[in-house]
């Protein structure tokens, strides 16, 4: 009982560990394009002007569910020492995930609530409301603007939402504004060209065994010494695990802390095939004939597919994996 708990305890500790990888550096420098630098370069706590009418800039992260990009952001802006709070107290970013349900309105109260703002009022007119946050901002000395699933803040008042991003990227208290989110923000954006022009986009590859797979490798057998399991053997394991996380590196992570749980709570030595075949059943509730650490084709089996008919849940190809 004392080793199961020891485990445990090391699997908690795993589960808080920040995986450093190519991807971190490439968000940083986004970012901190966005930021002013004083005379010798160094960054400050302020938004960049690109324009001499005093427009700011943004960046989009975008990748899939599942792929990391909200713990990558977070991770990139609370790394940056010119964005930490001031001794003040005072933040230097907001940070804001959609509301539901997803409107302009909504939005601006959520955004408000998170600068600190109390007491706006909801049956306060849209716009209003927004020029009061945009106020905020410039009291406050925020530098930058993170509102995470973008994607769903644009199901509703697009052109108003839009019109509003641009508007917080232009005049005294611009700031620079950040967004994460799927493909469906990408989208989004790129029919607008007045707030196209104003983002560069970071996109979160897929995973590709060939690249990736002794990344994946290294972490797995990492982890399992941190807890005190030896690693898998199986040759194949890294392509299954990858079929079954969607290709996504947030969800291929999740998929071994979940089998490494399993491992833990059956006392066993070694992480196996069967450990992961357990987390994948129980995140995905499909019978044994469609788990992809089970099926020797696995390959074949789409794990978007509905059980009954065996026709895919989404339409997205399978097809360019490595490209």
């Amino acid at each position: 009982m004392k080793d199961f708990v020891n485990k445990d305890a090391a699997l908690d500790a795993v589960r808080e560990l920040h995986i450093g990888l190519d991807w971190d550096g490439e968000a940083a420098m986004h970012v901190k394009r966005l930021l002013g630098r004083d005379e010798k370069g160094n960054l400050l706590p302020k938004p960049r002007y690109f324009t001499k009418t005093g427009e700011t800039r943004g960046m989009m992260l975008v990748g899939a569910p599942g792929s990391g990009k909200s713990h990558l952001m977070d991770r990139t802006l609370t790394k940056i020492p010119q964005l930490v709070s001031a001794d003040d107290g005072v933040p230097r970013i907001v940070a804001c995930s959609v509301p539901s349900p997803a409107t302009f309105k909504s939005m601006a109260l959520a955004l408000l609530e998170q600068s600190g703002y109390r007491g706006a009022n909801p049956r306060q007119e849209a716009w209003s409301l927004w020029q009061v946050f945009r106020h905020r901002l410039g009291m406050l000395g925020v530098a930058v603007l993170w509102i995470d699933e973008a994607q769903d803040l644009f199901c509703a008042d697009r052109k108003l939402i839009l019109q509003a991003l641009k508007s917080l990227m232009q005049g005294e208290d611009a700031v620079a504004v950040v967004l994460s989110g799927t493909e469906e923000l990408a989208q989004v954006i790129r029919t607008e060209p007045q707030v196209k022009r104003r983002f560069t986009a970071m996109v979160l590859p897929e995973l590709v065994e060939t690249v990736h797979g002794d990344m994946y490798r290294a972490i797995l057998e990492d982890y399992c010494a941190r807890v005190g399991l030896e690693p898998p053997v199986e040759a194949d394991l890294i392509g299954r695990v990858f079929h079954g996380a969607r290709y996504r590196f947030g969800r291929a992570i999740e998929l071994l802390l979940v089998a490494m749980e399993f491992a833990i709570a059956r006392e066993a030595e070694h992480l196996t095939i069967d450990h992961f075949a357990s987390a994948y059943a129980m995140n995905e509730a499909v019978p044994a004939s469609q788990n992809v650490f089970y099926a020797e084709n696995f390959l074949l089996l789409d794990p978007d597919a509905d059980e009954d008919t065996g026709t895919p849940r989404s339409r997205r190809g399978r097809k360019g994996r490595g490209q």
